[in-house]
Formats: structure tokens, sequence, C-alpha cells
């Protein structure tokens, strides 16, 4: 008797997702400390009058590239040609020396692998400072290869809150957006998520949770240890 075949199954490795998208700052590396300290530094340098405080609510996930009108306009003057170059430089130097992973994501990152769903980094900061990251903290091994799974607002038009960064790794990696799983921290971050049709969950590890759910997030966590068991 002829063995009849089975159809390949239909079924989604995940109920609900296809893919596990990353932002980076705050989510993977913990950097937000440092390249905030930094930038208020260097307004302050500028003549700038903004509190610390002021200026991590002003610019918190925000890619500078896009905020230099802004700045100049708090400056009440056009910026030094090479200030934001001289940002970059400083900036990278500084994450080069001390930028640290967020603590357990390692840990998390390791057992969601085991569902078998794509995972990529989609993040607002521009690929060098991505990668450099990664590779400081060794997360970047998670992600290879890196052409397909890191992608920054160096490849979109728009830096978050537009969710082009998102659309761009979903495309790239063949799934619809509905099915994605995004993990922001910053109200920017979850912005762009929630506006390319995702679910956004929100790591609170250092922000209000309020902000992140009125932004559009599905839920919150303080501990990455936690983010594992929020799919199962």
């Amino acid at each position: 008797m002829t063995a009849v075949s089975q159809p390949a199954s239909t079924e989604p490795r995940h109920p609900r997702f296809d893919a596990i998208l990353f932002d980076c700052d705050g989510v993977l590396v913990d950097s937000e400390p440092l390249v905030n300290r930094l930038i208020w530094e260097m307004l302050t340098e500028l003549g700038i009058n903004i509190s610390q405080e002021d200026s991590i609510k002003r610019f918190l996930g925000k890619a500078i590239r896009e905020e230099l009108d802004a700045i100049a306009e708090m400056r009440g003057a056009p910026l030094p040609p090479n200030w934001l170059s001289t940002f970059h430089a400083r900036r990278n130097v500084l994450l080069e020396a001390e930028v640290e992973a967020v603590p357990h994501i390692a840990h998390a990152i390791d057992v969601l692998s085991r569902l078998g769903l794509p995972m990529a980094v989609a993040s607002g900061a521009d690929r060098t400072k991505v990668e450099l990251q990664l590779n400081r903290t060794g997360l970047i091994e998670h992600f290879r290869p890196t052409d397909v799974r890191i992608f920054s607002a160096t490849e979109v038009e728009r830096s978050k809150p537009a969710p082009d960064v998102y659309l761009l790794a979903a495309s790239s990696l063949g799934v619809s957006p509905s099915r994605c799983l995004v993990i922001e921290d910053s109200p920017t971050g979850v912005t762009a998520g929630h506006a390319a049709g995702m679910t956004v969950l929100a790591y609170a590890g250092r922000n209000a949770p309020g902000p992140l759910i009125a932004a559009g997030a599905t839920r919150t966590f303080t501990d990455m240890r936690e983010l594992p068991d929020l799919l199962a």
C-alpha cells in the first residue's frame, strides 16, 4: 500500500508571533545613562541652560542627528559645524569604555531562541553605535548573520518614533508586521513599534511604566528574566 504524503504543517512556530525584534539602547545594552549624560554635558557646553532631568525627557530614545535644528533653536544660534561629529566621537569612546549589557538579557535571549523564531535588532541609533555596543557586550553573537539581523537608523529615512526601522526589519525577515513582537524601553520606541502594527512589550527597568503604556505598549516588565514567560 502506497503511503500518502502529509502536507507540510502550516502552523506558526508561536501562536501569535513569527519574529522578535529588539530595540538596542536600554533593551540590550544599558547605554542610556551614559549617552544621556553626554548629551546634557554637550548641551551645557553650548551654553544651553537645561537640567539633566529635562535633557533626558527631551531626547530619550531619539536620534540626535534628527534633533540638530531643535538644539540650535534651544541655543539661539547655529551649532558649530563639527558638533555632530564631535558628539559621535565622544559617544563612541565613552561606550567602548563603559557600556554593559542590560542585566539578564543574554539569558532571556538564550531561552527565547528555543522558540525557533528569528530575532533581530531594530534600533533608532546609527549602525556604528549599534555594532560597537553589541560587539563590546558579546551580544552580537545572538544576531548572526549581521547583515540580515541588525537594522538601524542608518538604513532608513526616518528614525523612531517613525515605524520605518521596524517595517524594514519585518520586510527583510519576510514576516508580517502584525506577527512581530517588539521589545522596547522608551515612549519614542514604543510609538514606533505600535505605529508599525506590531505588539510591543516595554522593559521599564529605568523608565516609568505609565508613559510606555500610553505610547502603545501591551504591558511592561522590570526584569529581563520575566520576558520568556511573557511569551509562553
